[in-house]
């Protein structure tokens, strides 16, 4: 797997080889694969969806089909060096318990979402239209997203559920970084990865 998505890459770079994860919301088991391949981890993968858990398996993958809105409670504390979630979180009932219940079972945590601050979103809704983008192509109708939100957003919920942000950077619908985006990541940075655990 050398051609790994830039973003994939940056949370592949802050896996520890050797270590235990549980990827929530695993999709086609991209990531974990990868991991695995390359940095000798182990783990499970959580999804929903049939395609992706047959993709998952064919990838000789440990996979669990859940519906992460129920809550991880088949897992005990302290039962993965990390726990990651990519650009799930926004679907979720309540992401701030998915935090808690990722800190619980996890001694990290990796997660990644659209960034509803970028500058086309800003755009969009001046003009009075809930935004389409690349990274939120869905209309406001059909979209699985239910809780969107900007960097400042999530920084101000890891300050309140007391957790300690790591590690973080931003990236464009294709992935790669720029100038701009270090600069004002919150306006030119349309997907987030932060790297965190318990205060």
């Amino acid at each position: 797997m050398t051609n790994l998505r830039t973003d994939l890459g940056i949370i592949s770079d802050w896996i520890t080889p050797g270590s235990r994860i549980l990827d929530l919301g695993c999709g086609d088991g991209t990531l974990l694969s990868h991991l695995r391949d390359k940095h000798n981890v182990t783990g499970y993968g959580l999804e929903i969806d049939p395609d992706n858990i047959t993709a998952c398996v064919r990838k000789r993958l440990n996979v669990i089909q859940t519906d992460l809105d129920a809550g991880l409670p088949d897992f005990d504390a302290d039962s993965f060096d990390y726990v990651v979630m990519t650009e799930t979180i926004q679907a979720v009932r309540h992401p701030d318990r998915i935090l808690l219940e990722m800190l619980r079972i996890g001694r990290e945590g990796v997660i990644t979402f659209p960034n509803f601050g970028h500058w086309r979103c800003r755009w969009q809704l001046l003009r009075g239209r809930m935004p389409v983008t690349p990274t939120l192509p869905s209309q406001w109708y059909d979209t699985p997203n239910i809780h969107l939100g900007t960097l400042k957003d999530f920084e101000d919920l890891c300050r309140e559920l007391r957790i300690q942000i790591l590690e973080r950077t931003v990236v464009d619908r294709t992935h790669e970084t720029d100038f701009l985006m270090r600069l004002a990541p919150n306006l030119f940075g349309e997907i987030a990865l932060y790297r965190f655990r318990r205060s």
